[in-house]
């Protein structure tokens, strides 16, 4: 793992393949650290060819926190947004797409494919929009546009989402009972739940830095970024979208809508495919962000 220095913050960051390679900027989803995108997830990039880089988003994994701030209270974030007042919070996801650029700079690439999963494909579509000349292509993996016209995720699973978890250093049993049963209950239904690979991930990112408050301030970024449509209507890169038809936390009409958005870009419905990334699928997912990135 490597640290990199930008104006304000410190973003982690590895590496994989030749340097000499086009990149891949893989950009994670909420609450979740690097490691999410696996090393052979990663590996098999590199065997078609690229440079892949994975990196801790802002107030996640080994990156900066934003501890200092105080605790968000979700009642008190609806209630601003309903009002049509900006709450207060620390960082947007334009900033999060700055420190993605922020990566390109530091590591003096001139431009990339960027790949973003969730939370993750919402920054990227922003880099993708606000920084054309840095983008070769972009792949948006089971995410939305921001349309207040699109259906939301179920309260229940907005409270499974949100309620706090039993600290791991003092009940481990409880913390991970906690982790898996939201991870169970967002996966898709055509493959088998991983539950032994799920915890040793979970564990791995309690070890690399835990840190409960991130998940609420990334989810009230998420909260303010407003509709990005206008914006993807001027991407004239390749673009791939991917999204799982089984995927519960961020319905498929939010992928279809990001496709209808964005001139050109094809479409890729999986089927069986949750709001996760099982094993099994890594040769479609790949083959997709490396058809993407050779019709640039």
């Amino acid at each position: 793992m490597n640290v990199l220095k930008l104006n304000t913050i410190e973003l982690a960051y590895d590496s994989f393949g030749n340097e000499n390679d086009e990149a891949i900027i893989l950009i994670s989803g909420l609450g979740v650290q690097m490691i999410r995108w696996t090393d052979s997830f990663c590996q098999m990039l590199t065997e078609r060819g690229f440079r892949v880089i994975r990196f801790d988003n802002r107030d996640v994994g080994c990156s900066t926190h934003f501890s200092h701030y105080p605790a968000l209270d979700f009642t008190t974030l609806a209630t601003s947004l309903m009002s049509g007042e900006r709450p207060n919070i620390p960082y947007t996801l334009n900033d999060m797409a700055k420190d993605a650029i922020g990566l390109l700079d530091g590591l003096s690439i001139d431009r990339a494919h960027f790949v973003g999963r969730s939370m993750g494909g919402m920054i990227a579509q922003i880099v993708a929009s606000e920084y054309p000349e840095r983008v070769l292509s972009l792949t948006s993996i089971m995410s939305s546009t921001g349309n207040p016209a699109l259906p939301q995720t179920s309260p229940e699973i907005m409270a499974m989402m949100t309620k706090p978890a039993p600290n791991p250093f003092e009940d481990e049993v409880g913390f991970l009972a906690h982790k898996l049963s939201f991870a169970k209950r967002i996966a898709g239904t055509g493959y088998p739940f991983e539950k032994n690979a799920y915890r040793d991930s979970i564990l791995a990112e309690v070890q690399r830095n835990y840190d409960p408050g991130s998940v609420g301030r990334q989810i009230a970024a998420m909260a303010i970024a407003g509709d990005r449509r206008p914006r993807l209507a001027t991407i004239k890169v390749p673009v791939l979208v991917i999204h799982g038809m089984d995927d519960p936390l961020i319905d498929p009409a939010c992928g279809k809508d990001t496709a209808s958005a964005i001139p050109g870009a094809e479409l890729l419905l999986v089927n069986g495919m949750g709001h996760d990334l099982p094993p099994q699928l890594y040769k479609v997912i790949i083959d997709g962000i490396e058809r993407t990135a050779r019709h640039q």
